[in-house]
């Protein structure tokens, strides 16, 4: 869908440190630590909850009592007369809240709308499915995340399969993922350079961890936990996880434990409430596509196609990318369909070296793009990225002033 009302107040958006799952965040209930973030990352910019109009939260792994989502997310942050629905759709989460809530204001049906994600991939659940017909009345199980990762019902291969796949059909070396492992994890520095200077525009730290009872402090988190240091020749000494593949876990992303938020409304709005009035951020265009069963990474290109036509530009016209990277294929394939240089996309960092949390992965990415853009003069800008069940998502911008 094509966007012409929805726009993002500058600053109005926010992300947690993203940190490795059984890390520092790996005890925290994700929707209660993304309300108390909410609440803090609010008050530091000088909003009210009462600025909103409706919430749409994406989510992806349960929590006790995630069936109230939205609503009860909503109430923690104090804006406790709104609502809204939860998404989950996987990686694609955050790409789906941000058209769900375009399309609200693009509507009228709303002025403002909190579009907030979080997920904690740390101590998933262990679901039990009743069976009665099952022997002796037995049901059946699943580890949440795990069992997940590990196996599509529909193309019946795990995630790392669907890498391979796109690999072994387009020439895809291990020498290709590794050199651009490593430059994603070269890219990366530049955002912590100057004391973090360019992630503290939009990310909420230090953060005091506490313990389950609420009272002392077992970690104090500054920025991005469980990146691993990364060298060419450690990369070279990595082998395939699987017999015959490609794909190392180096040139994966790993799970993690995180929540970000962004706030959408209209023009006039935007420019009450942004950090700096001439800045313009407009949402222009949104699409999802699905590729082939077992070939999760070549849906990101008609995604990104569909995008920036129903966007009236072309790949030529964007001025900066940024796409979720579960797999180094993804942005081989990415640049190879669009003729484009490694070096042209996922500036100060991507999921593959800083970790995928699922819901609040393509939000983050969004708001650097944003800032990215920012620091550019302005110009338009894509976000893209694959989803389970071979499904990709996109979302153009457009940056001024």
């Amino acid at each position: 869908m094509a966007f012409e009302k929805v726009f993002i107040p500058y600053g109005c958006y926010w992300t947690t440190p993203f940190v490795r799952w059984q890390g520092s965040f790996s005890h925290l209930h994700p929707v209660r630590f993304c309300g108390e973030i909410a609440v803090r990352a609010l008050a530091e910019k000088k909003l009210s909850p009462e600025l909103f109009d409706s919430i749409v939260f994406g989510s992806t792994v349960p929590s006790k009592h995630s069936f109230y989502g939205g609503p009860w997310l909503a109430a923690l942050l104090g804006a406790t007369a709104i609502t809204g629905p939860v998404v989950g759709q996987a990686c694609a989460t955050s790409a789906k809240c941000v058209e769900l809530a375009a399309r609200e204001i693009e509507g009228g049906d709303s002025k403002t709308v909190l579009v907030a994600t979080a997920d904690r991939c740390s101590n998933g659940p262990h679901i039990y499915y009743p069976n009665p017909t099952g022997p002796g009345g037995t049901g059946e199980h699943e580890d949440w995340v795990w069992d997940n990762f590990g196996h599509d019902p529909w193309a019946k291969n795990a995630m790392i399969e669907t890498a391979e796949n796109v690999a072994k059909e387009e020439k895809i070396s291990k020498e290709e993922q590794d050199e651009v492992t490593f430059l994603r994890y070269q890219q990366y520095q530049k955002a912590l350079e100057n004391d973090r200077e360019f992630q503290k525009k939009y990310m909420i730290s230090p953060i005091e961890v506490k313990d389950s009872a609420g009272k002392k402090v077992v970690a104090t988190v500054k920025g991005d936990e469980g990146v691993y240091p990364t060298t060419r020749e450690g990369l070279a000494k990595l082998k395939p996880v699987r017999d015959g593949g490609t794909v190392s876990y180096g040139a994966q992303t790993y799970p993690a434990d995180a929540n970000a938020c962004m706030i959408l409304t209209n023009r006039e709005r935007a420019r009450e409430v942004s950090k700096n009035s001439a800045i313009t951020i407009q949402v222009l265009s949104y699409a999802q596509a699905r590729a082939k069963k077992g070939f999760m990474a070549k849906a990101i290109v008609p995604a990104a196609q569909i995008a920036l036509s129903r966007a009236g530009i072309g790949i030529k016209d964007i001025k900066a990318i940024k796409t979720h990277t579960p797999f180094a294929v993804n942005d081989v394939y990415f640049c190879r369909e669009f003729g484009l240089k490694w070096e042209a996309m996922n500036n100060f960092g991507c999921s593959l070296i800083y970790g995928h949390p699922q819901g609040p992965t393509g939000l983050r990415a969004m708001i650097e793009l944003i800032e990215e853009l920012v620091l550019l003069g302005g110009g338009y800008g894509l976000f893209d990225g694959c989803a389970a069940g071979d499904t990709g998502a996109a979302v153009v911008i457009k940056v001024s002033g």
